[in-house]
């Protein structure tokens, strides 16, 4: 079983922007708390914290941001050849992929720069892969990646964390696990509709209000931000990765290969 789980904050507690003019809109009204259940483990959830409840506190919107933009590349699956590249770390790379240079890249028209080189383009790929959480202190590494075996269609989620003394999680330094594939999907259609239905009541809350005291909030327009992020899923979704594999594979024995003596 996998599930993205969040609780927004109350409406009346949640934190306006700026200060002379504070201001709300879509993706500040997602202020909240999320985590990540997952084969009986609960990801993100914090060993110290201040707050009401032990989990991440961002804004919903980015999770759900970023979940759905990941979901095409997760939903490729990993040819049996790059496997162990795929679960590889960076740390165990022996090269950077940067340090393929001087003639890595191309110029492109003149001013666009594009890391054509295969070790670089591996390392992309690689990292399409990752849930970003780079916005909080000491983040986790969490990624996933589908595979086809023998009669088994499973997204694996790998999970990576320092506990640096401030910021630790009960999942401990290192979880992998598999889940189906179809179980991966029902979790991301599952957080976009409780995430579309919460935000559509709190829509309909602050319509009703006539706003908040004391915050710039257009309600005509969050009314239409809501209902064009309604889409944005089944958006996602249309989208096919165009992955280059002959450059992947090429650039994964590179990144794997033992330095030269």
């Amino acid at each position: 079983m996998i599930r993205f789980r969040f609780a927004l904050c109350p409406l009346d507690e949640v934190s306006p922007w700026g200060g002379d003019r504070p201001t709300l809109h879509w993706f500040g009204l997602t202020e909240g708390w999320y985590w990540l259940e997952a084969g009986g483990r609960e990801l993100l959830r914090r060993t110290r914290h201040p707050g009401p409840l032990p989990y991440v506190d961002h804004y919903l919107a980015r999770l759900w941001e970023d979940v759905i933009a990941l979901t095409p590349e997760v939903r490729e699956p990993v040819p049996a050849d790059l496997v162990s590249f795929v679960e590889s770390r960076r740390g165990q790379w022996t090269r950077d992929p940067f340090e393929f240079e001087p003639e890595d890249h191309r110029t492109i028209g003149g001013d666009l720069d594009r890391p054509d080189h295969p070790a670089v383009t591996a390392a992309i790929w690689h990292g399409e892969r990752h849930l970003d959480l780079g916005y909080l202190r000491n983040p986790p590494r969490l990624r996933f990646w589908r595979t086809l075996r023998d009669d088994r269609d499973e997204v694996t989620v790998d999970w990576r964390h320092e506990d640096d003394g401030e910021i630790g999680f009960s999942a401990g330094p290192a979880v992998r696990l598999r889940v189906p594939t179809t179980a991966y999907l029902d979790a991301v259609h599952t957080l976009d509709r409780e995430l579309m239905d919460a935000m559509g009541q709190r829509v309909e809350e602050l319509e009703r209000r006539g706003g908040l005291p004391g915050v710039d909030l257009d309600p005509v327009q969050l009314r239409r931000e809501h209902e064009d992020r309604r889409h944005w899923l089944s958006r996602n979704l249309e989208r096919r990765p165009t992955t280059d594999w002959a450059a992947v594979r090429h650039g994964a024995r590179l990144l794997l290969a033992p330095p030269h003596p």
